[in-house]
């Protein structure tokens, strides 16, 4: 067990960013890691959520993980963000969490901790990497340390070769073992310079 403390905060409508923070968290724990594995409130109306069973049923499925708070942030020395994409941006429901963070922010208590970010689109052109990089935006704002996956493994190339953080095309076809390899990779190296920063 190292002493790396890492929460995994998601938001997911169909379950594509819900299976990602659960593969980062396996991979994350298996790297000796303590993980929480956080979901964010759905703040959509009930009543459109339950309109789309697609929707309802991953908000089912989620009953069991825990909502994210601001504690999970601050308990931390490490955190991974997972969102679909909206409009090139993180999906509402995580960046209304996200502003619950202030107070956290201005005492500093976000800084110097290793942060990656992971994403999803509808097309392989949807805005996936632009999501990645508006939460290093924030991680830049709170003073976190960016740890993306750069090309440090050739399963990047076979996932498609993004450096900033793994994405996948959420089109409800199965997740290329590939992304899955990724994330994995991802979590691991996320992992490994957290253990290091603690270690300062």
């Amino acid at each position: 067990m190292s002493d790396v403390r890492l929460a995994i905060i998601y938001y997911s409508t169909y379950g594509t960013n819900h299976r990602m923070a659960t593969l980062a968290a396996e991979a994350a724990e298996a790297a000796g890691a303590t993980v929480r594995l956080r979901r964010v409130r759905e703040t959509a109306p009930d009543d459109v959520v339950q309109s789309q069973p697609a929707w309802a049923a991953q908000v089912a499925r989620s009953e069991a993980v825990a909502e994210a708070t601001p504690d999970d942030l601050e308990w931390s020395n490490a955190y991974l963000f997972s969102s679909p994409t909206r409009f090139g941006a993180a999906a509402s429901q995580l960046r209304a969490f996200i502003d619950t963070l202030g107070p956290l922010w201005q005492r500093g208590a976000l800084a110097n901790k290793a942060a990656s970010a992971m994403s999803s689109a509808q097309n392989p052109h949807g805005g996936q990497e632009t999501t990645v990089l508006s939460l290093c935006t924030m991680f830049m704002h709170w003073g976190a340390i960016i740890v993306p996956p750069g090309y440090t493994d050739p399963v990047l190339f076979e996932a498609g070769g993004n450096p900033y953080g793994t994405t996948t095309t959420a089109n409800g076809e199965p997740m290329p073992p590939a992304v899955e390899r990724a994330i994995a990779h991802q979590a691991r190296r996320l992992v490994e310079v957290a253990a290091k920063l603690a270690a300062r």
